[in-house]
């Protein structure tokens, strides 16, 4: 019963949030309807979700998650930790089912990148034209400092679908998890959760030997990757995230 409980406390946090989420990237479809669509969709997946946090011997809810996605390896994955650990630990890799763009930083509108660098997701969205939708914040500090000072583009979503103008789509189950260990994130406390986006993961050699060959002729790409893989080289080792800093120039520092 106290189970029974703490999961429904968590769904209707998540309910109650996004009856107040004036920002999706679609008009507001009504109150009643998104809650009744969105109920019947958390409850299927948040039981799938608990079984499997269960599985791997992880708490639920969990009180901090990070999500980390590589452009070329196609991966996004979602790493949770309980009040206990010191440490992430990885829950799950995701498939990202279509790609646009290039290696490189998103720097300005209608360019089909997906941004490269260091979010948190800031908005979510039950009326996705893709099912379901968590937005990111770009452009952030450095974007703004970097990417074009007019247009440098926005409405960058890790959602359902299957389909990519910049996003990050991983398919309609797939959100459905995310969103769901997200909201109960967001529900116990977490008011930022970071979303790492990086070209490749570093550790991998043919992942490296491609960008390395992608880059090889731009300098600047090659500074902006030697930037976001300290940040990289710093979980894989910790598996803690450090606090990241922006000069003046836009470039990240670890603090």
């Amino acid at each position: 019963m106290k189970n029974y409980l703490i999961n429904f406390t968590a769904t209707l946090a998540i309910l109650i949030l996004l009856q107040f989420n004036v920002n999706a990237q679609d008009s507001y479809l009504g109150d009643n309807k998104a809650a009744y669509r969105l109920t019947a969709i958390l409850a299927k997946a948040e039981d799938s979700v608990m079984k499997q946090f269960k599985s791997k011997n992880l708490v639920w809810p969990p009180s901090a998650v990070y999500v980390r996605s590589f452009k070329y390896d196609r991966q996004l994955e979602v790493w949770v930790k309980d009040e206990s650990a010191q440490k992430f630990v990885l829950f799950k890799t995701y498939k990202i089912c279509m790609q646009s763009g290039t290696m490189g930083p998103k720097r300005m509108e209608g360019d089909y990148q997906v941004p490269e660098g260091f979010y948190h997701i800031n908005e979510f969205n039950p009326n996705s034209n893709y099912h379901l939708s968590l937005g990111i914040n770009y452009p952030n500090a450095s974007d703004r400092i970097l990417s074009d000072s007019e247009k440098p583009g926005g409405s960058i979503y890790i959602h359902g679908n299957c389909v990519s103008t910049g996003c990050i789509p991983i398919s309609d189950e797939p959100i459905e998890e995310l969103y769901v260990i997200a909201g109960a994130a967001k529900s116990k406390g977490q008011e930022f959760i970071p979303v790492h986006i990086y070209p490749i993961k570093y550790n991998v050699k043919s992942s490296m030997d491609y960008l390395n060959n992608a880059i090889k002729d731009n300098t600047y790409l090659q500074k902006f990757n030697k930037n976001i893989k300290e940040v990289f080289d710093y979980f894989e080792l910790q598996k803690e995230l450090p606090v990241i800093l922006i000069n003046r120039k836009g470039e990240y520092v670890i603090n």
